[in-house]
């Protein structure tokens, strides 16, 4: 069975209603395995050797986050300077080609509505142009990116709205698995 690591970057789960929906709706999904990467570590120090063991072992990788102030968590920055630049800058020939080619997938919920993530909306930008600098770290970990799943206004979502996007997660995580399954190479190959 191939694995999926998702890194869950929600600085407060407790209170979060939809990244906790999603996670949830993840569970148990055959082959995932969540990690609450706040819940992890907190504030406190990354463990790169835990992390990278962990990266090489997976099959394919998602990060999901919410967007606070056009970025992810500060958390996700930390934790892809510490283990990515040791991955690909300190140890590339040990560490980061082994990961290379993985695919990646970003999860990410925003509390604002579609329109207002557009040129002409309130925060100008469209959420895509937004996570552009996590699409040129996969380009240059050489990991392959699909198109986000992106869940909008957020924290708004009644109990039927979260129930709709877990669905949709769900749905869309199965896809994707799917679409990126390792090649099984049978005894004659």
């Amino acid at each position: 069975m191939t694995h999926t690591r998702i890194m869950l970057f929600h600085p407060d789960l407790t209170r979060s209603t939809a990244n906790a929906a999603l996670a949830e709706a993840a569970w148990g999904m055959p082959g995932i395995k969540i990690i609450d990467m706040y819940g992890r570590y907190g504030r406190s120090g990354i463990d790169t050797d835990r992390e990278v063991r962990e990266l090489l072992a997976a099959d394919r990788l998602v990060l999901q986050f919410p967007v606070h102030w056009y970025a992810p968590p500060a958390l996700l920055q930390d934790w892809q300077a510490a283990v990515l630049t040791r991955m690909f800058y300190i140890n590339a020939e040990a560490e980061g080609r082994w990961l290379e080619g993985k695919p990646l997938l970003v999860a990410a919920t925003a509390g604002n509505m579609p329109s207002a993530y557009c040129a002409s909306g309130q925060n100008g930008f469209a959420l895509e142009t937004l996570l552009q600098p996590l699409q040129a770290t996969a380009r240059r970990c050489r990991l392959r990116w699909a198109a986000p799943f992106l869940l909008y206004e957020a924290n708004r979502l009644k109990p039927a709205g979260l129930e709709r996007a877990s669905r949709d997660y769900r749905r869309h995580l199965r896809h994707w698995i799917d679409e990126t399954a390792p090649l099984q190479l049978t005894a004659a190959e």
